[in-house]
C-alpha cells in the first residue's frame, strides 16, 4: 500500500499499466484487468498505477462526425464507451488492490471527472502535449503529472517544460514513441540521455509500445536512466483478443522480472569491490622475489629483484607495491619472495598531492566543469599535508586582473578554517555539490546554483559532506600578499609555502 503526498510524489520506480480501452466497454472485464494486474505487481514487488483513459465523448467528438465509421479512432472509442459509475467503480477496484489510480483526460471535462473520483495521478498523451487549453486545466488540479512527449521536437518539449514549471507543478516526462507496435530500430532510447541532460531536474521515463515478448528494451531503457515505464495491459479470453502492443498477466509479470534484473544488473552509482573480488585479482598478481642474494639493510635497486607469479602469500610484497630504494628488512636468499613489509608506508608528500590532483579532477568532469589551459593551481593544506584529508582545499585560479574567478574544490569530510580578507570583496557560486558556510558563527547550506556575497572583514569558513565546486568571483586576489587573516593566529603564522603548495599544470613532472 501507498501513502499518496501529491507535493512530493515519488515518480522513481512507478510502472504505469495502461488500461486503454482493453476493458472492451465491460465494467467486469475491466475490474478482471486490474486484479490480475495488481496479482502480478504483488509477486513482483514493484509500485504501479493503472491508468485510465477518460472521454467526454459527448463533446469530445464532433456531432457530424459520430456515426461515421471511417474515421480513425472514432467507433472504437463509442463501442468501448462505459458511464461515469462505470469508471468509478474501476477507480474503486484500483484502490482495494492497493494501486495507484492515475488517468488520461483528452478534453476538460475529464478533468473535472476525475477530480471528483479522487485519482491522484495526471497523464498527459502526446497527442494532448501540445493542447494549451487542457494543459492549462490539468496544471490548476493539483495533481503530479506525467507527460508523454512523443512526436515533440526538442524546442517543443521545452515549452512543455517551461509551461508546467511556470504554474507549479509536479511533474515528470516520458520519452514516447507513437509507433503501435514500435519496431527496435525506432526506439531512439539514446534520446533518454539527452532529456536526462537537459532536464537533469526532473524524473524521466519510457512509455513502451514495443511487442510484449520483447523484455530486453525495458533493460536497456533502465540502464539509459528511464525510472517510470508505462506499458498497455489486458487480458484476453475467448472472444477478446489482445493488440500488438497489449501485455497479458504473464508477459506483464516477464516484463517486471526484466526490469529488476536491469536494476540489480546496473547496481547504484557507486562499485563495490568484494573480498572475492581481490581475492580472485591477488591470485593473479606478480610477486617480488630476489634475483640475487640481499643482505639486511641494503637499498634495493631494480636490478636485486624480478617480478613472477604466483603471489605466494597475501603478506608478500607485490610488483605494483614495488619501489626503488626499499631498504631490506632482513636478509633473502636468492629466489626468495620479499616481504610486504617493504611496501611504501607512512606519509608521502608526492603521494598526498598526486591523490588530491586525482580527485580534484574527477570532480570536475563528474560535474562536466571544463578548463582551459591556463590556470595554476594551489592546494590549501592549513595544518600540514599531513592532516589535507581533514583541513584544507584545492583553489584554482583561473583569471586574477582587476576582478579574479576561481575554483574551489573540496572534498567530502574537508573543513577550511575560519578567516576573513580585508581587501579581497568575494561571492560564492556553488556549481556541484552542496557546502556549509560558517559566516560570523552562523551555519548556511548551499546548493548548486546558490550565491553568496561574502564582505571584506566578515569571518567566514566552510567545510562539505558531499564534497563541493564552487566558484569564487572577486576583486583581485592578494593572497600572496597575505590578505587572509585567520582566527586561528597559528595559521597566520606559518610561512606560506608550509600551508599552500602551488602546481603548474596539475604538477604534472613537478614531482618526477
Amino acid at each position: 500500500m501507498h501513502t499518496p503526498d501529491t507535493s512530493k510524489f515519488n515518480f522513481d520506480g512507478l510502472f504505469t499499466l495502461e488500461m486503454a480501452n482493453n476493458h472492451q466497454g465491460s465494467l467486469e472485464h475491466g475490474k478482471r484487468i486490474i486484479r490480475e494486474a495488481a496479482a502480478a505487481v504483488k509477486e513482483s514487488g514493484v509500485r504501479a498505477a493503472v491508468k485510465l483513459q477518460l472521454r467526454d465523448l459527448d463533446s469530445f467528438i464532433h456531432p457530424a462526425f459520430r456515426e461515421r465509421k471511417d474515421v480513425k479512432h472514432i467507433p472504437r472509442f463509442l463501442s468501448a464507451r462505459l458511464g461515469r459509475d462505470e469508471f468509478r467503480e474501476l477507480v474503486e477496484e484500483t484502490r482495494r488492490h492497493g494501486l495507484y489510480t492515475m488517468a488520461t483526460p483528452f478534453d476538460e471535462p475529464s478533468v473535472d471527472f476525475l477530480n471528483s473520483l479522487g485519482v491522484e495521478i495526471v497523464k498527459v498523451a502526446s497527442c494532448s502535449a501540445q493542447d494549451w487549453p487542457l494543459l492549462e486545466k490539468i496544471a490548476g488540479a493539483g495533481k503530479p503529472v506525467i507527460v508523454s512527449v512523443g512526436g515533440l521536437s526538442v524546442k517543443e518539449v521545452d515549452k512543455v517544460v517551461s509551461f508546467f514549471e511556470h504554474r507549479g507543478v509536479h511533474f515528470a516526462l516520458m520519452h514516447c514513441v507513437a509507433l503501435y507496435p514500435t519496431p527496435s530500430d525506432k526506439f531512439s532510447l539514446g534520446y533518454l540521455d539527452a532529456m536526462k541532460s537537459r532536464y537533469p531536474h526532473l524524473t524521466i521515463g519510457f512509455s513502451t509500445h514495443e511487442a510484449p515478448s520483447d523484455t530486453s528494451t525495458i533493460g536497456l531503457a533502465y540502464a539509459k536512466g528511464a525510472r517510470i515505464f508505462e506499458k498497455h495491459i489486458g487480458v484476453p479470453t475467448d472472444t477478446i483478443t489482445l493488440n500488438a502492443y497489449s501485455a497479458n498477466p504473464q508477459e506483464l509479470r516477464l516484463w517486471f522480472a526484466a526490469y529488476q534484473n536491469a536494476a540489480t544488473a546496473c547496481g547504484g552509482s557507486g562499485r563495490p569491490v568484494t573480498e572475492a573480488e581481490r581475492a580472485d585479482l591477488q591470485s593473479l598478481k606478480r610477486c617480488v622475489f630476489a634475483k640475487v642474494p640481499i643482505r639486511a639493510g641494503e637499498k634495493i635497486s631494480r636490478e636485486h629483484v624480478f617480478f613472477a607469479m604466483p603471489l605466494v602469500l597475501p603478506e608478500h610484497l607485490t610488483s605494483g607495491e614495488f619501489r626503488v630504494g626499499a631498504v631490506a628488512d632482513r636478509d633473502y636468499a636468492e629466489g626468495e619472495a620479499l616481504s610486504g613489509k617493504l611496501a611504501p608506508r607512512g606519509f608521502s608528500k608526492q603521494e598526498t598531492i598526486s591523490e588530491a590532483v586525482r580527485e580534484a579532477k574527477g570532480m570536475l568532469n563528474f560535474a562536466k566543469i571544463p578548463l582551459s589551459h591556463d590556470f595554476t593551481v594551489e592546494v590549501s593544506h592549513h595544518y600540514g599535508l599531513e592532516r589535507f584529508k581533514e583541513v584544507g582545499c584545492i583553489i584554482i585560479d583561473c583569471i586574477n586582473r582587476e576582478y579574479a574567478r576561481k575554483l574551489v574544490v573540496q572534498f567530502p569530510g574537508q573543513y577550511h578554517p575560519v578567516h576573513y580578507h580585508k581587501v579581497k570583496d568575494e561571492s560564492f557560486h556553488v556549481l556541484s555539490g552542496t557546502v556549509e558556510m560558517d559566516v560570523e558563527g552562523k551555519k548556511k547550506v548551499l546548493m548548486p546554483g546558490d550565491t553568496l556575497w561574502m564582505p571584506r572583514g566578515v569571518w567566514h569558513g566552510f567545510r562539505t559532506d558531499t564534497g563541493v565546486v564552487f566558484e569564487e568571483i572577486s576583486t583581485t586576489s592578494l593572497e600572496t600578499q597575505g590578505d587572509s587573516y585567520y582566527i586561528d593566529k597559528s595559521i597566520s603564522a606559518m610561512p606560506r609555502e608550509a600551508r599552500k603548495t602551488k602546481l603548474l599544470n596539475w604538477g604534472r613532472h613537478q614531482f618526477d
